[in-house]
């Protein structure tokens, strides 16, 4: 009996390494894992199911977070009717948020095929329809989890200019939220990263319609919440490969990791897990290339709040 314990805890050791303690003391950890930007259908087609069938195998996992852009071009009724079959194949529970194109174009670009900005009324009827395709409520929420809230947060301004903007309504939601629940360590997904995560190494990077908006408003909230430690997203579709993907340049305010995530339009795609544990996230990046995890990529973070 006792080798065998020996054994179970060295082989949850090599699959928690860096929360070996917490699993030896019997607490399973809550899987959550990220995709960012699938842009579906898009191109890369047959990598994309490989994804989710890799996923959907994987045990341990509670929640697969989508982290926007779900539909390629403009949130068209065609682009949602893929993604609900698309995402129809996994085993576990889907939480997705919205990006920039889900609903903030026309379905039509212009004669020089440019995309144009929706109006108000069509943004509102692409918002709802991203909802009705994936059984939600809302387009945003939130929920607890082993002991962390999880708040999904989708961009909702229906007449900004920027890409990634929350609306007055959605940010005093997310004000009470986070009020309600002082006590838990939060997550935050959504699309867009927190402005300064990253080193500027292209026009994009840390430009207003490319990190989340308002700045200043969600600075504040993030500031009167300190139990907020973490912040998933995608829409700048790092890769893996680059030194910014697993960087200090990440740690917004000194306080609140930024975990960016790849996009799926590309040939060699990166997933990230999340791995709850009490008093430790345990973040690991599987190459779907190399059909291997990358353990110079793993890190643990650590919550403010117990």
């Amino acid at each position: 009996m006792k080798r065998i314990l020996a054994l179970l805890l060295a082989l949850l050791w090599i699959a928690f390494p860096a929360s070996a303690g917490a699993a030896a003391a019997g607490s399973r950890p809550y899987g959550i894992a990220l995709i960012g930007d699938p842009h579906l259908p898009g191109n890369h087609v047959r990598s994309k199911e490989q994804v989710i069938r890799t996923i959907s195998g994987w045990s341990g996992i509670d929640r697969v977070v989508v982290l926007g852009d779900i539909c390629k071009e403009t949130g068209t009724a065609g682009e949602y009717a893929f993604a609900k079959k698309f995402f129809g194949r996994l085993r576990q529970p889907l939480r997705p948020v919205a990006g920039n194109h889900d609903f903030i174009y026309e379905d039509e670009p212009d004669s020089e095929g440019r995309k144009l900005k929706a109006t108000a009324a069509t943004r509102k009827r692409k918002l709802a329809l991203f909802a009705e395709t994936f059984g939600l409520r809302a387009a945003s929420s939130a929920e607890r989890l082993g002991g962390y809230l999880l708040v999904y947060l989708s961009p909702d301004d229906l007449e900004t200019n920027l890409l990634v903007q929350l609306s007055a309504e959605r940010l005093a939601w997310l004000s009470q939220t986070l009020a309600e629940h002082k006590t838990l360590p939060t997550i935050i997904f959504f699309h867009a990263p927190l402005a300064g995560t990253l080193t500027p190494y292209n026009e994009r990077v840390n430009t207003p319609s490319f990190v989340a908006q308002p700045s200043d408003r969600i600075a504040e909230l993030l500031r009167e919440n300190p139990q907020v430690f973490l912040w998933a997203a995608g829409h700048l579709h790092v890769p893996a490969t680059k030194e910014d993907y697993r960087s200090p340049v990440n740690l917004y305010d000194g306080r609140v990791t930024v975990i960016h995530n790849t996009d799926l339009e590309r040939k060699r795609p990166w997933t990230n897990v999340l791995y709850l544990f009490p008093g430790e996230v345990l973040v690991r990046t599987y190459d779907h290339w190399q059909n291997a995890w990358l353990p110079d990529l793993e890190r643990v973070i650590r919550p403010p709040v117990r």
